[in-house]
């Protein structure tokens, strides 16, 4: 396994501010009928809206029962937003990690068509890690930028791998994978190169019965390169515990893949890169420049200068709680960071304050950044003016 830490000698010096903020509520707990609002992601259309979604939880907070996909309109850059809008229910059952993204590159939808790729599940995490549930994969898709959407196409059999019940003759045996999730946060397309027009998700699953140590999950990634008619899975990243991943293009077909590392022996971000759009790995590393609190965490490419990739990463940079959510900045497609951000503090330093993010570009000096905040009780939308 590549498990070797990332040590880099910085020759500048990091600029750290508090970034000015006003956050805008997005979605609020007990409101437009969810007791609780989680894992945001966000997206920008050709026609200039934002759309932001979460899983909105009927009941409460708990990230297993009657989960629905939800979904709000911004037409001014996050300055206010729509009524909720209801993208998928699954009964009652949990529909959620989902992972949006706009086609641009095909010719049948010249004005652009959204992918909202979202997993479904008949039980909790540890039991589907345990082989008493299953997980699905499933897309959907809008023309009309967000307004209605398609009939969910399940696409199961092509990006998991999962030892199914025999009962259930949709599903061949093939290896032992258990648990799926795709990224949470937004997917991305392939803009660039050899792979342009590649839409890209970034997964995990677990594989073989449950570890204490978190080491039976593992990130991957899918992809489509003919606009969602079939697709391919990546090879697995070879770091045990990776879970809960992003993914970014960089330069010269290669793709970034930032990871949440399960086990919480190395409290930083795991870092996977392939030279081939995400088919395979080269390198896999641990980067102790991005602290971590064993959750989740957003990467956007926003720019680019002097031919390299400019990056975008926000997490909670705090190795013991979900705080100090931090944007960083790095000029060099990730190989230092020399900007922070910060956007939420708690003032106590007792709590977890701020968790989940996702990002999403404004403007050429601005990143909107949808994130939960307050113990979970908001998603909230604010604006960082970065320096290029």
């Amino acid at each position: 396994m590549f498990r070797f830490l990332l040590t880099i000698t910085l020759f500048c010096t990091t600029l750290l501010t508090q970034a000015q903020t006003t956050d805008v509520p997005v979605f609020i707990s007990g409101q437009e009928g969810h007791k609780s609002y989680r894992i945001p992601a966000i997206i920008d259309l050709p026609n200039g809206d934002i759309l932001a979604f979460a899983e909105g939880r009927v009941h409460g907070a708990a990230d297993f029962g009657d989960v629905n996909i939800v979904m709000k309109r911004s037409p001014d850059k996050g300055k206010t937003w729509s009524a909720l809008q209801t993208v998928v229910d699954y009964d009652t059952l949990q529909a959620g990690n989902l992972a949006p993204v706009v086609d641009l590159t095909d010719p049948v939808y010249p004005k652009g068509r959204i992918f909202l790729f979202y997993n479904t599940g008949n039980a909790h995490e540890y039991d589907v890690r345990s082989a008493k549930g299953y997980r699905e994969v499933w897309y959907i898709t809008s023309t009309d930028n967000g307004q209605t959407w398609s009939e969910p196409v399940n696409i199961t059999t092509q990006v998991h791998r999962p030892n199914m019940p025999s009962a259930n003759a949709a599903y061949t045996f093939r290896e032992d994978w258990r648990s799926y999730a795709n990224t949470p946060g937004h997917a991305i397309q392939f803009a660039n190169g050899k792979y342009k027009g590649r839409l890209y998700v970034a997964a995990n699953h677990s594989e073989g019965n449950p570890k204490n140590t978190a080491e039976d999950y593992f990130a991957h990634g899918f992809y489509t390169d003919d606009h969602g008619k079939t697709f391919k899975i990546s090879e697995t990243v070879p770091e045990p515990g990776s879970n809960e991943a992003m993914a970014v293009e960089l330069t010269n077909d290669k793709l970034m893949m930032n990871i949440r590392n399960q086990q919480g022996d190395v409290r930083a971000r795991i870092i996977s890169i392939s030279s081939d759009g995400g088919a395979t790995w080269d390198t896999t590393y641990f980067d102790q420049q991005l602290p971590d609190p064993v959750n989740q965490g957003s990467i956007l490419r926003i720019g680019k200068k002097k031919g390299k990739a400019i990056l975008a990463f926000c997490n909670a940079a705090d190795t013991k709680r979900r705080d100090n959510l931090t944007l960083r900045i790095s000029y060099d497609e990730g190989k230092t960071w020399p900007e922070q951000h910060v956007i939420a503090k708690s003032p106590d330093n007792e709590k977890d304050h701020a968790a989940y993010s996702d990002l999403v570009n404004i403007g050429k000096k601005e990143i909107g950044v949808l994130y939960e905040k307050n113990g979970y009780q908001q998603i909230v939308f604010t604006v960082v003016k970065w320096k290029k």
